[in-house]
């Protein structure tokens, strides 16, 4: 190994097993940010897990571990040192991506237009030597639609293609196939709650995510505080009940003012505190009143109350 890269083993097997792989993109960009060290993970599609599913939050990592097991295989191929412990990959006769989001608007497709255009040329052409790399299949269209094209498309992958993949989604009851499906393997990208926050680890672990944390992305993301609230009390009633149920009774209870109304404070409990004496002062106070003179006089006023 030399500078943190390795010369792979390719041979004529289907095996790919990856240890300690990286992003060398990102790793660069985290370098000459300063943002911290890149995650290593591995990867293993050998015979009986050549199937993941991966589930977990946004930004937790998952399209970046897509994308780098990718590269990692295309480098292999053309017989160049990988970011990587070691790697021992079969060859790999195609490689299929289906990451991201975009729409064509020169062909008048939708994201989702394009979205299934690619998956079918997937699904159409992968064979049992293609590497598969699939983002969040079905995201593009209903919960329930988008739902049983992702799980669809999963059996296919496993039953049809028999392909190496790498399956990642944020449709939890995907995992249930694991059950029926021997070569599906279900991985998680590990993430921990502090004090009411997300932190991300970007490491990949064996098992199923429970939750996405798409709120507390949204509220990362500089959501306006009233609005992360409401979409916490919408959730809430979700997971209370069956779903049409529970969307017809938010319907009928929405608050007219919902969006400008103050949301909770996080804290488990309010302090409510007395208004101090330049509030006092100020709530007393009409503007439209004061001369210059008195205008002035005030502000040399409140000035000494802050003191």
């Amino acid at each position: 190994m030399e500078g943190g890269w390795t010369r792979p083993v390719v041979d004529d097997s289907l095996t790919f097993e990856i240890r300690g792989g990286r992003h060398p993109v990102v790793e660069a960009a985290l370098a000459s940010a300063h943002a911290g060290s890149f995650v290593a993970n591995d990867c293993d599609l050998s015979d009986g897990q050549r199937l993941w599913l991966i589930t977990g939050p946004n930004m937790a990592g998952k399209s970046t571990f897509l994308r780098q097991n990718a590269v990692i295989a295309l480098l292999a191929q053309m017989g160049g040192f990988v970011p990587a412990e070691s790697a021992h990959l079969g060859v790999v006769d195609r490689l299929f991506s289906r990451v991201g989001a975009a729409d064509d608007l020169a062909r008048g497709r939708s994201t989702f237009m394009v979205e299934m255009v690619e998956t079918a040329a997937i699904l159409n052409q992968s064979g049992s030597r293609a590497l598969v790399i699939l983002d969040e299949i079905g995201r593009g269209t209903a919960t329930f639609d988008g739902l049983s094209i992702a799980w669809a498309v999963v059996e296919n992958l496993h039953e049809v293609n028999r392909c190496r993949a790498l399956f990642a989604t944020h449709y939890h009851e995907l995992t249930r196939l694991a059950a029926r499906l021997p070569q599906l393997s279900c991985h998680q990208m590990r993430v921990k709650e502090w004090q009411g926050d997300v932190v991300f680890l970007h490491e990949v672990a064996a098992g199923a995510a429970d939750r996405s944390y798409g709120i507390h992305v949204a509220r990362l993301a500089g959501l306006p505080p009233a609005v992360v609230h409401r979409a916490e009390e919408v959730l809430s009633a979700l997971e209370k009940g069956e779903e049409s149920n529970a969307v017809a009774r938010l319907a009928d209870d929405l608050p007219l003012f919902a969006a400008l109304a103050k949301p909770k404070p996080r804290a488990a409990a309010e302090v409510v505190a007395e208004p101090s004496a330049t509030e006092e002062r100020l709530r007393t106070t009409n503007p439209d009143e004061l001369t210059p003179r008195q205008a002035l006089d005030l502000l040399y006023e409140l000035k000494g109350l802050v003191r």
